[in-house]
């Protein structure tokens, strides 16, 4: 079955004006790796390539014809020197009072792809900017990609998206965690610790990864748990998303806040192992027991099968703890970022 790229025109390939209607060449601009991106899609993949456009009351008196088709036949032009051919063109040109079936994010532009049995529906996506462009791939029955950044949009299309899913359930906790390496930072947490739901969260917002972590544990016994199994769960979260590991940059970073200065440096080759250079001096922070810290990355190195070396310096034991998180994020944010140019093993071995 034949995959599909649904891609929108006015804000993905071009920017979008204030006006929105592009019908001059003083207002074509290209989005930032826009060509480039689509033409490793098309010389690297076998996806038919569908361009579906919005455009306004063309054909009317507010939008003539004759200024809409020379810009959109040097928009193929250009992208047709640099090896991209659309093998069709959708354009829909109500107002969106006119509430037509055509205009996105109705369907009728594309329903001879749908419940078509030659087209790979689920596995396609529509590449757009804009909400309706996501209700378009929902109602279609195929999954989206928001154009933020093309390169990012590029790797998910040609080497899969990165999610996982894991449930760890024992007499002691209940895990839930869901996560996405190539999200927004979206996070939705709840371990019934306020502080350590803080420390996951910090994760996701500087690791721009979505996170989910619902974790009910016996915090009517302690915290130890909780902590141990929420790490355990969220290491092998983290080494099931990252799949085959092809692509990746493998290692990751140091940051300061405040008056501490915090180190992560990691490595996703396979081989866990935890340097822990960090003394905290106060037995709690928040509701958190500050001797679990050695112990939850201990785990999370054990299950993600990482090397973690970790340092720490400074007074304040807050600053010290959430600096270590926050560099752990940007280090797995560094380490995670996938190369589709250099889309290879990043090992000598041949294995990690």
């Amino acid at each position: 079955m034949k995959k599909i790229l649904f891609i929108d025109r006015d804000g993905t390939i071009i920017r979008e004006p204030a006006d929105e209607q592009i019908d001059s060449f003083s207002k074509l601009h290209f989005v930032p790796n826009a060509i480039s991106s689509l033409a490793f899609l098309r010389q690297h993949t076998d996806y038919l390539f569908v361009m579906v456009s919005n455009q306004d009351g063309l054909g009317t008196e507010s939008f003539p014809e004759d200024t809409f088709w020379p810009v959109q036949n040097f928009i193929l032009e250009t992208l047709r020197g640099e090896g991209v051919e659309f093998d069709d063109i959708l354009i829909d040109p109500h107002f969106p009072e006119d509430n037509a079936p055509t205009r996105k994010p109705g369907t009728g532009m594309v329903e001879k792809y749908m419940n078509n049995p030659e087209y790979d529906i689920a596995n396609s996506y529509v590449i757009g900017d804009r909400d309706t462009d996501r209700q378009f791939a929902k109602n279609i029955g195929c999954r989206f990609l928001q154009i933020g950044e093309w390169q990012k949009a590029t790797a998910i299309a040609y080497g899969g998206e990165r999610k996982a899913e894991v449930k760890r359930t024992t007499k002691e906790t209940d895990v839930y965690i869901k996560l996405d390496l190539d999200g927004n930072g979206f996070c939705d947490i709840h371990t019934g610790l306020g502080f350590f739901d803080h420390m996951l969260e910090q994760i996701g917002k500087h690791g721009q990864m979505d996170l989910t972590v619902h974790t009910k544990g016996d915090l009517h016994v302690d915290e130890h748990h909780t902590i141990e199994d929420t790490a355990l769960a969220l290491g092998e979260c983290l080494l099931k998303a990252l799949g085959d590991k092809r692509g990746i940059e493998r290692y990751g970073y140091c940051l300061p806040m405040d008056d501490c200065l915090c180190s992560v440096a990691l490595d996703f080759g396979g081989r866990p192992w935890l340097v822990w250079d960090a003394e905290f001096r106060r037995g709690f922070i928040g509701d958190m027991p500050t001797e679990m810290f050695y112990h939850f990355f201990k785990s999370l190195s054990d299950t993600a099968k990482m090397n973690l070396n970790i340092r720490a310096q400074g007074r304040n034991e807050h600053h010290k703890i959430e600096g270590i998180f926050k560099a752990l994020a940007r280090s797995l944010k560094m380490a995670v970022r996938r190369d589709v140019y250099h889309y290879e093993l990043p090992s000598t071995k041949g294995s990690l």
